[in-house]
């Protein structure tokens, strides 16, 4: 029996619109389809885009088969609902938003839709996207498809939930501390944070240009069921726009690597507990890489812990000049608790500390990628427990502060602006886990080479399928 269309890669069906084994309309139909099916247990999906995705589709299958272009061309995505798409509102979570409707398409949309790919539905987040679960009073709760109780990852948990439950195979997500790469850890996924300049950002509803550390720290990106599918939809949003100034032109991929590449091997937790079953995903996944080829080497890298001490110091005080009226004016009272929680386990500075911990970054990112020239990848775990619980941030201080010491390796590559790519490898406590592969700067290619790897010898995770779908449409 062949695979239904819902199932099947972004690099097969683009493919095989472009030769027409497909058509674009029964794609995308299929992909609402399996919406109808999953969103209403899950809520990963908020808003509807698919009677004009239709129209859109019917389009694409009017094109002659010699002239139909671009990398995703009738590839059906998502993209989340805190960045622009012309004509719909840009939440961020927030109700006060629920009328800020966009004049235009961000960056990362129009680069989209130039490679052909078809909008089908808008993906939840959090509030102001700043919480490492996925709730917020105007849409509600995202749950994991792997168990109602477990976080789906923030804050693109939409996407994470929405790949995992197959609403499509690629799905636009962004990263300022680990949200493209906590989704995907959660809800057994593929991911990679590019770098800082790979894919442009700009929104036209914003209303003012973002702290100069978190346009450092923040990076657009997908989450896919696969790594191809990651490779090829981070490489479309790549398109230069010129609306971002700091979009570095850098072609994607390099020079090929002298072999074998050297990954240093880190499962160091700094002090924090970590969960044996991570550890043994670390070994799989080393010996997995040295199976494929590469060199594995046990060698320690720059402690991430300077990092992880940056961003909740130097990036959490920017976050506070720039995000904490906001939260107090508008966000629930249990952001503005969480918020403060963040206060309590960070530290906020002066500008003479600010001033200094944004030179001293300088001095990290030069270890790194000093490092890095010898040792072109590193494989470190991502969180250091299992998929926690869905409401782990709301549950007082220490929660906060042992949840976020957990995810040290995530925040940290932020901090520093490396691309870092998650894949899974195995299920810990019943629920999906993997491991992080972090790169040289603008080598995404090298990082995703080795995610593939990884994922040809173990395989994919993929949820349990409900006993009885549920079906919300008409």
């Amino acid at each position: 029996m062949s695979a239904p269309l819902w199932s099947l890669d972004a690099t097969v069906l683009t493919e095989g619109i472009r030769r027409g084994v497909y058509t674009a309309e029964e794609v995308v139909a299929a992909a609402i389809e399996r919406v109808w099916a999953r969103n209403d247990e899950l809520n990963a999906v908020v808003h509807d885009c698919g009677d004009e995705a239709i129209e859109v589709a019917r389009a694409a299958d009017r094109v002659p088969l010699a002239e139909r272009r671009g990398e995703l061309f009738g590839v059906p995505v998502t993209v989340k609902v805190n960045i622009d798409v012309e004509g719909q509102a840009t939440t961020n979570g927030l109700a006060a938003l629920a009328g800020n409707v966009a004049p235009g398409d961000s960056a990362v949309t129009a680069n989209l839709r130039r490679a052909g790919a078809i909008i089908i539905r808008r993906t939840n987040t959090p509030e102001l996207s700043m919480r490492m679960t996925t709730w917020n009073p105007l849409h509600g709760l995202t749950r994991n498809p792997w168990h109602p109780d477990a976080s789906c990852g923030g804050s693109s948990g939409g996407a994470g939930a929405a790949c995992a439950a197959g609403m499509g195979p690629i799905h636009h997500g962004n990263d300022i501390g680990g949200s493209l790469r906590f989704p995907a850890f959660c809800n057994g996924v593929a991911t990679i944070k590019p770098t800082q300049g790979r894919v442009p950002s700009f929104s036209p509803t914003s209303t003012a240009e973002r702290g100069v550390l978190s346009q450092l720290m923040s990076s657009q990106g997908v989450i896919c069921r696969s790594v191809a599918d990651v490779r090829l939809g981070t490489r479309a949003i790549s398109a230069i726009d010129p609306r971002d100034p700091w979009q570095y032109p850098v072609p994607w991929g390099g020079e090929p690597l002298p072999g074998p590449i050297t990954v240093a091997v880190t499962r160091n937790s700094h002090g924090f507990a970590m969960h044996p079953a991570i550890a043994a995903l670390i070994d799989r996944a080393a010996a997995t890489l040295d199976d494929a080829g590469y060199r594995v080497v046990e060698v320690e890298p720059p402690p991430v812990t300077e990092a992880y001490r940056g961003w909740w110091s130097t990036g959490l005080t920017e976050l506070e000049l720039t995000l904490d009226a906001t939260v107090r004016k508008h966000g629930s009272a249990e952001l503005q608790q969480v918020f403060d929680d963040y206060y309590a386990m960070g530290e906020l500075l002066d500008l003479a500390g600010y001033r200094a911990g944004f030179s001293d970054r300088t001095r990290m990112v030069r270890e790194w990628v000093l490092f890095l020239e010898e040792h072109p990848l590193v494989l470190t775990p991502f969180l250091l427990g299992p998929t926690f619980a869905w409401n782990v941030d709301a549950g007082g201080r220490q929660a906060v502060a042992d949840a976020f010491r957990s995810s040290m390796y995530s925040c940290s590559m932020n901090f520093l602006g490396l691309p870092a790519g998650v894949v899974p490898v195995g299920l810990v406590e019943a629920l999906p886990a993997g491991v992080q592969l972090v790169g040289r700067r603008f080598r995404e290619d090298v990082v995703l080479d080795a995610m593939q790897a990884i994922e040809d010898r173990v395989g994919r995770l993929s949820p349990p399928e409900p006993r009885r779908a549920h079906r919300a449409g008409p």
